[in-house]
C-alpha cells in the first residue's frame, strides 16, 4: 500500500489546506508559518530602522532612505528560496526567532559597501527577547487578517442579508415561536434581525485595540537600560508600537498579556454563533418551503434520490462554525494564562490562529453562496397566513381590552373568551369576523377589526427593516 505521508507534494492533514485551500488561501499571507517568519524580518528591520532614525544607540550610523528600502526589500522578497534558507538557518539554531536575526543578518551583510548596512548588524535584534518580536508579529498578522480578509468577508455577508431584508420587508408571513403560527411578521423584517445583529458584533470587531509590547525579558527594559542607560525607553518602546499601528501595553512579563486577543476572538465568536442562527433558521425556512434553493446544473443532490437539491450550503456553514468559535474559545481561555512571567504554551496555541480564522471565513463564504441560490414562495407564505385566521385573536382581545378602558360594555374577559374562542382550533375568516361582530364594539372599530387579515397584521415589521440604515 501507498504511503500518503510520502506522496510529492505534500497531502494536507487538514481540510482548510486540502480541499478548502482556494477559499481560505487569502489567510496564507497573514496567518501562516511562513507569514509569522516574513513578519519577524519586518519588525526586526523595522527596529533597526528607528534605532538609527531616533539616535537610539550612540555611535549607531544614520541610514540614508535607499539603506532604508534595502531593509524593507528584505522581507517584501520573502518567498520560497527565502523560507528554505530560514528553515536551513533554524536547523542549526533549533530557535524560529535566533534564524531570523541570523537571516537579517545575512542580508546586511551582503548589502553593498558603500552603504553603513554592513556596520549596524548589532543592531538586529538588539536588546530584545523573542517575545519583544513575535507579541508585534501576532499583533499586525492578526490586524491584517482581520482587517484585510475576514472583516470585508463578513461585512460582504450582513450586507447582503440586508439587502435581502430590504427586498422582502414587506412579505408577510406567519411567525413562529415554539414552532407554532404566532403574530405574522414580515421575512424582511426576520432577516433585518439577524444583518442588525451581524452588524453588531462587527461594530465590536472593527473597533477592537491590538495591543503590543517591547520592553525585554520580564518586561523590565533590564537589558535595554544596561546597554544604553541614556535613553528614555519607555518612551522608545512606545514610539516604535505605535509606530507599527499598534496600542502600547507598558505593563508585561516577558509576554505580552494576549488579553486583547482573548477579546477579539470572543467577539469572533460571537458574531460566527449569530451567523449559525442565520444558517439554521435559513435551514428551516428551506425545509418549510419559504425558500426555494435554485438547482446547479449538473450537481447532484443525493446519490441515489434525484429529485434531492439539500441545503449543504449552511449545513457545511453550521460545521465550520462550531469549529471556529470551538477554536477561538480555546484561544480566548488559554492565552489569558502565562505561569509567571512566562511559559510557552502561547507559542504552540497562537499557531492555531489561522484555522479558527479559516473555518469561520469558509463558513462566511458558504453562507454567502447559499444566500444566493435562494428564491422566496410567496404563494406558500399567503396559503399559510390564510391558513391561520386564529393569529388575530392577538390583535381582538387587545383592542377589546383598551375599549374597556374607554368605558366600552360587554368587554369582560376579552383573553379568556378568545382564547376559548381560538386555542388549539383552526379558525376561518367567516369564524373571525363573526365572532368580532357579535361583540358590540364602537362601529369604527369593529369595522377596522374586520378589515383586518394574517397579511396585514404586521405591525411596524416593514419599517423596522429602516434601523439597518441607522
Amino acid at each position: 500500500m501507498v504511503r500518503l505521508a510520502d506522496v510529492v507534494p505534500p497531502i494536507a492533514l487538514g481540510p482548510l489546506d486540502g480541499r478548502y485551500r482556494a477559499t481560505v488561501a487569502p489567510l496564507v499571507d497573514h496567518l501562516s508559518e511562513a507569514a509569522l517568519n516574513r513578519t519577524r524580518i519586518a519588525v526586526e528591520v523595522e527596529w533597526v530602522i528607528y534605532l538609527t532614525g531616533h539616535d537610539v544607540v550612540p555611535g549607531a550610523p544614520r541610514l540614508t532612505a535607499a539603506d532604508e528600502a534595502y531593509l524593507r526589500a528584505v522581507p517584501e522578497a520573502f518567498g520560497a528560496d527565502e523560507i528554505a534558507e530560514l528553515a536551513e538557518i533554524e536547523r542549526t539554531t533549533v530557535h524560529d526567532v535566533k534564524a531570523v536575526e541570523y537571516f537579517v543578518k545575512r542580508r546586511l551583510a551582503a548589502a553593498p559597501a558603500a552603504t553603513a548596512l554592513p556596520n549596524v548588524g548589532e543592531l538586529v535584534h538588539f536588546a530584545l527577547t523573542s517575545e519583544d518580536v513575535n507579541n508585534l508579529c501576532y499583533a499586525l498578522m492578526v490586524r491584517g487578517a482581520v482587517q484585510g480578509v475576514w472583516l470585508p468577508a463578513a461585512t460582504a455577508l450582513a450586507d447582503q442579508l440586508a439587502a435581502m431584508a430590504d427586498e422582502h420587508r414587506a412579505l408577510p408571513m406567519v411567525a413562529l415561536t415554539h414552532g407554532q403560527p404566532a403574530t405574522p411578521t414580515t421575512l424582511g423584517k426576520e432577516l433585518a434581525v439577524l444583518a442588525h445583529r451581524l452588524r453588531r458584533q462587527l461594530r465590536r470587531i472593527a473597533a477592537d485595540e491590538v495591543l503590543g509590547k517591547l520592553n525585554g525579558a520580564t518586561g523590565t527594559f533590564g537589558a535595554h537600560l544596561a546597554a544604553v542607560p541614556g535613553a528614555d525607553w519607555q518612551q522608545v518602546s512606545r514610539g516604535f508600537v505605535e509606530h507599527l499601528g499598534l496600542v502600547w501595553n507598558p505593563l508585561t512579563t516577558q509576554i505580552e498579556s494576549h488579553d486583547w486577543q482573548a477579546e477579539l476572538y470572543a467577539d469572533v465568536a460571537r458574531f460566527n454563533r449569530v451567523a449559525h442562527n442565520l444558517a439554521t433558521d435559513m435551514w428551516t425556512y428551506i425545509s418549510r418551503g419559504v425558500f426555494v434553493q435554485v438547482p446547479v446544473a449538473g450537481a447532484t443532490g443525493s446519490s441515489t434520490m434525484p429529485h434531492k437539491v439539500n441545503p449543504i450550503r449552511f449545513e457545511n456553514a453550521e460545521a465550520n462554525l462550531e469549529i471556529s468559535s470551538a477554536l477561538f474559545d480555546a484561544l480566548s481561555s488559554t492565552l489569558v494564562t502565562s505561569r509567571l512571567q512566562r511559559d510557552l504554551t502561547d507559542s504552540t496555541t497562537q499557531r492555531n490562529i489561522g484555522p479558527a480564522f479559516g473555518h469561520s471565513l469558509l463558513a462566511i463564504d458558504n453562507l454567502r453562496r447559499g444566500l444566493a441560490a435562494l428564491h422566496v414562495d410567496a404563494p406558500l407564505l399567503a396559503r399559510e397566513l390564510d391558513d391561520n385566521w386564529e393569529v388575530l385573536a392577538e390583535p381582538v382581545q387587545s383592542a377589546m381590552r383598551a375599549a374597556a378602558v374607554a368605558g366600552v360594555s360587554g368587554m369582560e374577559n376579552p383573553y379568556e373568551r378568545l382564547k376559548e374562542l381560538t386555542r388549539g382550533r383552526r379558525l376561518t375568516a367567516e369564524d373571525m369576523r363573526g365572532f368580532i361582530a357579535s361583540l358590540g364594539l364602537p362601529e369604527e372599530l369593529a369595522a377596522r377589526l374586520s378589515a383586518l387579515t394574517p397579511a396585514t397584521y404586521t405591525g411596524l415589521a416593514a419599517d423596522l427593516v429602516d434601523h439597518l440604515r441607522d
